[in-house]
């Protein structure tokens, strides 16, 4: 007999060989109907894979991500025996699962393939997923492997093998289809019910230029034909939601091929809003004890050999920039946090002015390659709200939770209540990857656990995420559309502090190292604008909008009146406009309607004798009349219920 332990803690017993399968069907014949794949200690199987030791194991369902992941990776399987049987000859790169789907990278020879096609290759899986053919795992020696494929002629499959040792080698097969694979599958195509081709792009083999462009087939699947309809529902509204469509539509951003690929500029709407949110965030640093810093937008290339960032980015950033004098070198900035070490360093420090909290809305510029650029998502010159807290190793837990509340902070202000904290972790087979010793890391990774802990949140845990000088919290937002972002991070760094050799003075009059917190709540303001343009529609929170009012006179008598609304609004400082066209009112609503202004303020006759405003809010209608000094209380009063003030 052999334990299993069961994510709840319990631990039962069953005899040697028991499948995963079998586990789910002494549990419930409903749960053994669902689930998908299992996790066995810290790896995914098949779940008709034999478990002949004692084993932690985890059942996975289509709610898990690594269930979908195990449907994505079947369905991509599926995919491959349809082409094949509708494409004699085809040659099979990889097919893994991604966030959203599946893809296969193929070479179709002589054929030709476009959005035409999918409608029959969709059909050939349907009719393929029908015959619930299972996916068997078999173990091959490398010889045997190599033979298979090239008695079949894929190359491809041949340079992969190239890579593998013997006795690590697995194929799957499924009907008529084999492929190399390590797996985990669903126990057969029968789960599979709804089918969607995505998309067909090119990809280069092994992503070198210089090798053969193949075809590469997205797709995504799903247990139900409901949920691919919703799913479809999604991506349209998504489309409508497209930052860089409503980003133009409201006049916040735009791009220039002179001025450069992935370099923004703000135009004075989004200007406005960008603004406003530096504001916001320096309004809560101040509270929180932060002493705003500036540094420049280059650094010696000194500097980043210091701190490890040239070593690890400099294949990423723009090339050095050259003086006269010889050797003489200089970076495009794409980190603060080395300068902000040197502003610590400007004086001896006392551990009784610890923490030292340095902070700076820093612009930095990192090289992504032209095809990974997108938007505001990745550019190539962006602004973090970045900051550093320099404090004493006593007070990492505590600065630590500091930081976690203004995140939460930010959060609740801008309406994101989904999220899930990502504790990322040094992968513990690859330490070559990161800089500093054990001990450093071990203090650095139980500080942020015994942190999240304490707050409470919904944690996720991931090996081999870490930055390369420490472990971090990584804040995993849902959008109002269920899609997940990295917004908001918390790093704790044993190393840099050790690599510029920063120091103060302990109460024992000695010199100590102290411990950096990196943080940026927001993360990049460029990437935080896009995922909130599209979180919220382009319907901003009113305190942030950039413009929260617009005053609309019903004909040109009133243009007086409308000024002074307008200057009594200023005062206040609320912000809008007054639209004097010489257009009919219902014209000016609808515009202020779709330019997502929050408040239309409507003067007439009645409105100027009453010193009164007709007030109409965006998407909503008519909230009748009001004097001036009653829309700026409840103006004031809605920005409070936001921001808690």
């Amino acid at each position: 007999m052999i334990n299993i332990t069961l994510p709840d803690g319990s631990v039962r017993q069953y005899s040697k060989g028991v499948t995963s399968y079998e586990i789910a069907q002494s549990i419930s014949e409903g749960l053994a109907r669902n689930v998908l794949a299992a996790k066995v200690n810290d790896t995914v199987w098949d779940l008709t894979r034999p478990i002949n030791e004692d084993a932690a194991v985890q059942l996975l369902s289509w709610n898990d991500d690594l269930g979908k992941n195990t449907f994505w990776h079947s369905s991509a399987h599926l995919l491959a025996e349809a082409l094949e049987e509708l494409y004699p000859g085809v040659k099979f790169g990889i097919g893994p699962p991604i966030e959203s789907g599946f893809y296969y990278d193929v070479d179709l020879g002589e054929h030709t393939f476009s959005q035409d096609d999918f409608a029959k290759v969709e059909q050939k899986m349907l009719e393929l997923a029908r015959n619930k053919s299972e996916y068997v795992r078999r173990e091959v020696s490398k010889a045997e492997a190599v033979e298979y494929f090239t008695q079949k002629g894929d190359e491809y499959k041949l340079d992969l093998i190239k890579d593998l040792e013997d006795g690590t080698i697995t194929f799957y097969s499924q009907g008529n289809f084999v492929d190399l694979c390590r797996g985990p599958h669903l126990p057969n195509t029968g789960s599979i019910k709804a089918v969607k081709l995505m998309n067909v792009a090119g990809a280069y083999w092994r992503g070198d230029e210089k090798s053969k462009q193949l075809t590469r087939i997205y797709g995504i699947t799903f247990p139900k034909q409901k949920e691919l309809t919703e799913y479809l529902e999604r991506l349209e509204e998504a489309k409508k939601r497209d930052h860089r469509k409503l980003g133009k539509e409201l006049e916040l951003f735009a791009f220039s091929e002179k001025v450069g690929m992935g370099l923004p500029l703000w135009l004075p709407k989004g200007t406005l809003l960008r603004e406003r949110l530096e504001q916001f965030m320096r309004k809560a640093q101040v509270k929180a004890g932060y002493q705003p810093v500036v540094t420049p937008h280059i650094g010696s290339k000194e500097l980043y050999v210091t701190s490890g960032h040239y070593e690890k980015y400099g294949a990423d950033s723009f090339q050095p920039i050259k003086t006269p004098n010889e050797g003489e070198e200089f970076f495009l900035k794409p980190m603060n946090c080395p300068h902000h070490c040197e502003i610590y360093k400007t004086r001896p420090r006392s551990y009784k002015e610890l923490p030292v909290r340095l902070a700076e809305f820093g612009t930095v510029y990192r090289y992504e390659q032209s095809g990974e650029l997108h938007g505001l998502t990745r550019v190539r010159g962006f602004t973090q709200d970045d900051a550093h807290i320099f404090c004493r190793p006593d007070q990492v837990k505590e600065e630590f939770i500091k930081v976690i509340d203004l995140v939460l902070y930010v959060f609740k202000a801008l309406g994101f209540d989904d999220y899930t904290a990502q504790i990322s972790l040094r992968d513990p087979n690859n330490k070559t990857k990161y800089i500093g010793g054990d001990e450093a890391w071990e203090k650095a990774e139980s500080a942020i656990i015994e942190a999240a802990e304490e707050k409470g949140l919904r944690t996720v845990t991931e090996l081999g995420e870490a930055a390369f000088y420490g472990p971090k919290l990584d804040f995993m937002v849902k959008d109002a559309l269920g899609r997940k972002w990295q917004l908001g991070t918390i790093q704790v760094d044993y190393q840099l502090p050790e690599r510029f050799q920063l120091e103060y003075i302990g109460a024992d009059n000695q010199k100590h190292r102290p411990v950096m917190i990196h943080r940026a709540p927001f993360g990049s303001l460029e990437r935080f604008v896009a995922v909130l343009i599209e979180h919220c529609g382009g319907n901003f929170p009113l305190w942030l909008s950039p413009e929260q009012f617009a005053i609309l006179p019903i004909s040109e008598k009133y243009h007086d009146f409308a000024q002074e609304v307008y200057n009594r609004l200023q005062e206040e400082d609320i912000r809008g406009f007054v639209d004097n066209r010489d257009e009919k009112i219902g014209r000016k609503i609808r515009d202020a309607e779709v330019g997502k202004v929050p408040y239309m303020l409507i003067v007439g006759e009645k409105e100027q004798e009453n010193n009164a405003v007709s007030v109409r809010k965006h998407g909503e209608g008519d909230l009748g009349s009001m004097t001036v000094e009653e829309y700026i209380s409840l103006f004031k009063s809605k920005i409070a219920e936001t921001l808690n003030n």
